[in-house]
C-alpha cells in the first residue's frame, strides 16, 4: 500500500475532473471501477476508484481517491494497493508507488 493525503485550495468539481480524465488518459490500461458521492451541509465527498495493470509486477493495481470539499477547502486522500503476486506478504510495491506517483503530478499541476 502507498498512500498520499494533502489539504489543498481550490475548486472541488475540478480538481475532480481533472483526475478522473488525467488518470484514465495516462495508461492505455486505466479503467474506473466506480465511484460515490456524498453532500451534507455544505461538505461534498467524492470517492473513486482506478485500476491499471502494471508492466512491471505484471499485475493489476487499484488506486482509491477520496476528495473531501467544504468552499474552496479540499482534503485529498490517495491510496494505491494491489501488485504484489506474494501470497502472505508484500514483496514488491513498485507498480503502487508508480500509479500513486502519477496522481501525485497531477494534483501538483491542478
Amino acid at each position: 500500500m502507498a498512500k498520499y493525503e494533502r489539504r489543498l485550495t481550490g475548486n472541488f468539481d475540478t480538481l475532480l475532473n481533472t483526475l478522473h480524465t488525467e488518470i484514465l488518459s495516462g495508461s492505455i490500461s486505466a479503467s474506473f471501477q466506480g465511484g460515490s458521492d456524498y453532500a451534507t451541509d455544505g461538505v461534498r465527498c467524492a470517492v473513486r476508484v482506478y485500476e491499471r495493470y502494471s508492466w512491471v509486477g505484471s499485475n493489476r493495481l487499484a488506486a482509491n481517491i477520496t476528495l473531501v470539499g467544504q468552499g474552496d477547502q479540499l482534503f485529498l486522500s490517495v491510496i494505491a494497493s494491489g501488485g504484489s503476486q506474494a501470497v502472505f506478504f508484500k514483496i514488491n510495491t513498485w507498480g503502487e508507488e508508480s500509479f500513486l506517483n502519477k496522481i501525485i503530478r497531477i494534483v501538483k499541476r491542478a
